[in-house]
């Protein structure tokens, strides 16, 4: 649902995210409010053998919730969306269950971290995943264009939820899923917490 907080600035709301995910790309060793890293991939139960695959570079920039591939593996020859893709793990993950035939598309809107994707998928080389700059509110893909959309812990970011199911919406096939791993709330939260900037870029 779309959020509208009296007081809360959005421009600096994005601001906020972009130099948290920032130095989570440039200094992944740092203590963060959330679990990052390799390590914490294993913990959510990522393939072993896709994993072990994955440049470090990605692994130790990983600031995902869970893992969006325990609700099921991709199958070869599907076009896959990442939205909020990061440094790249869950988009190279995805590009070797739907092999050659299939395509990856990663989004973020932090430079720094798809920057770092590149370099995996170079590194990789991978000639079926691209990564593009961008916001999950406005996808700047043409209607139809993936069977499977994917996020993990993103969506909770942004205030403006309806934009994003209807921008996934669009961009889906007919038939398309989504896979989503992602943080909910249980409780109402304050009219103070959803202004304060640091509760929401974690």
């Amino acid at each position: 649902m779309a959020v509208e907080v009296e007081g809360l600035d959005i421009e600096l709301l994005r601001s906020e995210i972009q130099r948290t995910y920032a130095a989570v790309s440039r200094e992944p060793d740092r203590d963060f409010m959330f679990p990052t890293g390799r390590a914490w991939a294993e913990d959510l139960g990522y393939p072993a053998e896709l994993l072990a695959r994955i440049p470090d570079a990605s692994c130790e920039s990983f600031a995902g919730v869970a893992n969006p591939f325990s609700l099921g593996p991709l199958e070869p020859g599907e076009d896959v969306l990442d939205i909020g893709c990061g440094a790249g793990m869950d988009s190279l993950i995805a590009a070797q269950m739907v092999g050659p035939a299939g395509s990856v598309t990663g989004i973020d809107m932090t430079p720094e971290m798809a920057a770092k994707a590149r370099r995996s998928i170079d590194e990789m080389g991978l000639a079926t995943l691209t990564v593009v700059e961008g916001s999950a509110e406005r996808l700047p893909f043409s209607d139809s264009s993936f069977d499977v959309v994917i996020s993990n812990g993103v969506i909770d970011l942004i205030p403006d939820k309806d934009a994003v199911f209807s921008e996934i919406v669009r961009v889906l096939r007919p038939g398309g899923r989504i896979q989503l791993a992602d943080v909910t709330i249980q409780r109402p939260v304050s009219e103070e917490g959803r202004r304060n900037i640091d509760l929401w870029a974690g």
